[in-house]
């Protein structure tokens, strides 16, 4: 996770490395679930 703390710290806090933070606005349901299959998609290649 990319949050601008060491990993130190985010240890501390109990913050996995491997968690995933989504930060969404007013999109479109569908379109917001289109762009997560599309993102995740691209992990798995």
């Amino acid at each position: 996770m990319e949050n601008g703390k060491p990993n130190k710290i985010q240890k501390a806090m109990g913050l996995s490395p491997y968690l995933i933070r989504l930060s969404v606005g007013l999109e479109d349901v569908e379109d917001l679930i289109s762009d997560l299959e599309q993102a995740l998609s691209q992990v798995n290649s």
